[in-house]
């Protein structure tokens, strides 16, 4: 066997740590969905109750809903259609009942359409969602305390733009599909069930980067700790 090529490198010391990434709860997202007007609400509802990526829910199809489950079977990622991420990623998530009842007005109030896009945009084309970010999501959420305008809006006011910290921030597509893990992890379910929800090639990638722990379940982790200890310790 040949000398290990990369025996002598190491990662360097001033090098930048990864950036921390966040998962909504379910508060979080019962607010988020409080305040964004359709049809983002009901995009964001599918990432946070179906776990779906970006460029899933841009290639969403309406003839994937059926039998009480979301079948992805494409992506679409800067205007191109492509297959799902992996292999693994081509399968079928199960549609809880608050997230059916929402796709099932929201497909009422588009006139009941059976086929094409289910997020399309005026043309009837798939819709860009960054445009849907920029137009509905971040004016809902972002605005200021004194005259609720938002940001883009708000550049001839009197005032300086103070954020509304009483609306949830904005904090990306894959943070609700985070947030599924995270949730689904909180409530007791298996890690193998989760990395099957959320379509993962293994579950390794389920633990490392979509199962968040929140402050709460550490505290109630170390009671348990508590709780399982003798009342006394003797020192020695």
């Amino acid at each position: 066997m040949g000398e290990n090529p990369v025996r002598d490198t190491a990662i360097s010391p001033k090098a930048a740590e990864p950036q921390e990434t966040y998962a909504y709860d379910l508060a979080e997202i019962q607010s988020v969905l409080l305040y964004l007007p359709e049809t983002a609400a009901t995009v964001f509802a599918v990432a946070a109750y179906a776990g779906l990526r970006r460029s899933e829910l841009q290639g969403l199809l309406w003839e994937n809903y059926q039998d009480g489950y979301l079948r992805v079977t494409r992506a679409i990622w800067e205007g191109l259609v492509n297959e799902p991420k992996t292999r693994r990623s081509r399968g079928a998530v199960p549609v809880i009942k608050h997230l059916a009842d929402r796709l099932d007005l929201y497909r009422m109030h588009r006139g009941n359409p059976q086929s094409g896009p289910m997020f399309a945009n005026q043309s009837g084309n798939p819709m860009n969602l960054n445009n849907l970010l920029h137009r509905e999501i971040l004016p809902a959420l972002d605005r200021c305390e004194h005259c609720r305008k938002d940001k883009a809006h708000h550049a001839g006011a009197d005032h300086k733009f103070e954020r509304d910290a009483s609306r949830p921030m904005w904090r990306g597509w894959h943070a609700a599909r985070r947030g599924l893990g995270s949730n689904l992890y909180a409530l007791g379910v298996p890690e193998k069930a989760i990395q099957d929800i959320l379509r993962h090639a293994n579950v390794s990638t389920t633990n490392t980067y979509y199962i968040k722990t929140a402050p709460q379940q550490i505290t109630d982790a170390m009671a348990k700790l508590e709780q399982a200890l003798p009342d006394s310790l003797s020192v020695n």
